[in-house]
C-alpha cells in the first residue's frame, strides 16, 4: 500500500466517527395502549397522519414504540416503566386513565399525552384543562357527557323503548363512572329503565348477551370503553343475531354494522394526537399545552342493519344524521 492509499484509508475512517456523530439521534415516541393493535388499526393510521401534518413521518424521522397490554391491565405499570427506561421522548397513554396513572408513575420528566373520555381534572390527570402543569396532557373527547343525548336518540330511534340494557366495562372505572352517573338520571327523565351489565373478557359479553336473550331488554346501550371498542365486531353481531337494537359511542361500530352511532370523531382525536405529539417533539412543554376539548361529534346510522332488524328510521332522524350507510 503506498503512502497516498495509507492516507486516504485513515483519514476515511477516522472521518467516520464523526459523520455517525452529526447524523441526529431519531426521537422515539413510546405508544402505551390497554388493548392490542388489530382494532385500532384506523386509529393508529390517523395518528400517523397527524404526526405527518406537523413533519414527522414514522420510521423517517421518528419512531414509535409499542406496549400493548392485551386487556390485561395489570401489566400496564411494567410496560409504562419500560418505555420510561428507554428514554423515549414522549409517552403517549391511550385507551383508558389507567394507562395513563401508569404512564405517571413511571416517570415525572418524559411528557406524557393522553386521549380520555372522561373529565382528566377529576380523575387526577392534570391539574386544570387551561394549564395541566406537570409533564401532562392531551386530549378529552367528552364521550362521558353524551350519555343523555345518546339515550334520547335511541328512544327516538325505538319509540317503544322501556327498558334498557347498558353494557359497560368495570376495568375502567372512570369511563364507566361517568357512564353510570349520567345514565340514571337521563333515563328517569325519559321514562326509561335500566339495567347494568359488566363485561371485561370476550365471555363475559357471550354471558351477557345469553341473559338478554331469556330477560329481553328493549334496546342495549353500549357505554365506551377501549376494551368493548375492540370487542365492536363481537358485539355487533350478537345484537344482530339477537336482535336487539343498539346504540354505540363512536362510528367504528357503525361501520362494522352496528344499528346507530353518536358520539365524538374518535379518528379526528387520534389525528390530534399526532400533531399536538409533533408540537411536544419540537420542544412545547405539556404543563403549557392545554388539555384540547374535543368538538366535533357525529351521529352515523347504518340503515342496511335496521332493515335487517325490520327497523324503520324516523325521517327526521335520518335528516339530522352526519351520515347514513346504505
Amino acid at each position: 500500500m503506498n503512502r497516498r492509499d495509507f492516507i486516504t484509508l485513515i483519514g476515511g475512517a477516522a472521518a467516520l466517527p464523526l459523520a455517525a456523530r452529526a447524523q441526529p439521534a431519531m426521537p422515539v415516541i413510546g405508544f402505551l395502549g390497554a388493548t392490542s393493535p388489530e382494532p385500532n388499526v384506523e386509529m393508529l393510521r390517523a395518528l400517523r397522519q397527524g404526526l405527518r401534518e406537523v413533519g414527522y413521518v414514522d420510521g423517517e424521522n421518528v419512531a414509535i414504540e409499542y406496549r400493548w397490554a392485551e386487556n390485561q391491565r395489570d401489566r400496564l405499570p411494567a410496560l409504562a416503566a419500560d418505555l420510561a427506561r428507554r428514554q423515549v421522548r414522549v409517552i403517549l397513554a391511550m385507551e383508558g386513565d389507567d394507562v395513563v396513572l401508569a404512564a405517571k408513575s413511571a416517570t415525572a420528566t418524559i411528557p406524557i399525552f393522553f386521549l380520555t373520555s372522561s373529565d382528566p381534572v377529576s380523575r387526577g390527570l392534570v391539574a386544570s384543562i387551561a394549564r395541566p402543569g406537570g409533564n401532562v396532557t392531551g386530549i378529552n373527547f367528552v364521550s362521558a357527557e353524551l350519555v343523555g343525548k345518546r339515550l334520547e336518540i335511541l328512544r327516538e330511534m325505538v319509540p317503544t323503548v322501556v327498558r334498557v340494557a347498558v353494557l359497560v366495562n368495570p376495568a375502567t372505572p372512570g369511563a364507566t363512572d361517568a357512564t353510570l352517573r349520567d345514565v340514571h338520571p337521563a333515563a328517569q327523565a325519559l321514562g326509561l329503565q335500566i339495567e347494568v351489565f359488566n363485561a371485561n373478557t370476550s365471555q363475559e359479553i357471550d354471558s351477557a348477551f345469553t341473559k338478554f336473550a331469556t330477560q329481553r331488554p328493549d334496546a342495549l346501550f353500549v357505554a365506551n370503553s377501549a376494551f368493548l371498542t375492540s370487542r365492536r365486531i363481537q358485539l355487533v353481531h350478537l345484537a344482530t343475531r339477537h336482535a336487539i337494537p343498539a346504540v354505540y359511542h363512536g362510528r367504528h361500530y357503525a361501520d362494522s354494522g352496528g344499528r346507530m352511532s353518536s358520539g365524538a370523531t374518535l379518528l379526528d382525536a387520534w389525528r390530534q394526537s399526532g400533531v399536538y405529539m409533533g408540537r411536544i417533539l419540537k420542544g412545547a412543554k405539556p404543563a403549557d399545552l392545554p388539555v384540547i376539548q374535543s368538538s366535533k361529534f357525529e351521529l352515523v346510522i347504518n340503515h342496511q342493519t335496521a332493515r335487517t332488524l325490520g327497523l324503520a328510521v324516523p325521517p327526521a332522524l335520518l335528516a339530522r344524521a352526519d351520515e347514513v350507510i346504505e
